[in-house]
């Protein structure tokens, strides 16, 4: 005689409750620390490595822009730029001088500013006056790769923003500096301040606070790369503002 079975549906497990998502948040939460705290070692030891290796490698051009400095006008051949760094920390930004040794007048530095010297002209162009700034990648004062950092000024117009942007170290080059390249030529020379507070500073502010929440080893891997690129096929390289996507951009027909 067969024995009849008899269908028991499976009920649903009850939900877990606050006690016990508390426990799982606990024990997933050194997983993450450690995961942290090895990508933070990961990009601190990259930019050791490789700000070392360009002072190194790039003594030579150092010094010849330099002597070029020194020659073409009179003045220091370092200036440190003020700027708001980590966690809101001075930063005198070292760079090549650029200008007329004195030179004041607007923030901004537009393409055709008479205040440049005419070295200035070339180590603006090529960004060659940003080779100075390795020694604070080196020192830990900023990263090769991070929000580029901005005048106390700006920083404080946009206080609330730059609240997100100031927890990660400023960088050289980033998404905003890759997108914001030819920054001096976009500018509107009639009103060059204006142009920039309302139209570009926002974008940049966007795109740096995108960083600061996304930032890993491997972002800052991707952002190298495509400033290799940009340097070295010399084109400029295109940010998505909501992605982070990057691309070369399309050469302007002529």
């Amino acid at each position: 005689m067969r024995q009849e079975t008899t269908y028991k549906p499976e009920v649903p497990a009850a939900p877990a409750g606050p006690a016990a998502l508390r426990r799982r948040a606990a024990r997933a939460r050194p997983r993450r620390d450690i995961a942290g705290a090895l990508d933070a070692f990961g990009r601190r030891a990259l930019d050791v490595i490789v700000s070392a290796v360009l002072l190194l490698l790039l003594t030579p051009v150092i010094v010849i822009a330099g002597i070029i400095i020194k020659l073409d006008s009179p003045g220091p051949i370092l200036y440190r730029a003020r700027r708001v760094g980590y966690r809101g920390r001075e930063l005198r930004m070292l760079k090549f001088r650029k200008m007329s040794d004195g030179a004041s007048g607007p923030l901004l530095t537009s393409g055709q500013d008479h205040r440049l010297t005419r070295v200035g002209v070339w180590l603006t162009r090529f960004k060659i006056d940003e080779i100075p700034q390795l020694w604070h990648v080196l020192k830990g004062d900023m990263s090769l790769v991070g929000p580029r950092p901005e005048d106390p000024e700006f920083v404080e117009m946009m206080r609330s923003d730059y609240e997100v942007i100031l927890q990660v170290r400023p960088g050289i080059t980033g998404f905003s500096q890759l997108a914001f390249a030819e920054e001096s030529v976009i500018l509107n020379p009639d009103d060059p301040l204006s142009h920039y507070v309302y139209r570009l500073l926002p974008q940049k502010l966007g795109m740096d606070k995108m960083y600061a929440r996304e930032q890993t080893l491997w972002l800052n891997l991707r952002i190298l790369f495509w400033t290799v690129a940009a340097v070295l096929l010399m084109r400029a390289v295109a940010v998505h503002r909501e992605s982070g996507a990057m691309n070369l951009r399309r050469r302007r027909k002529r």
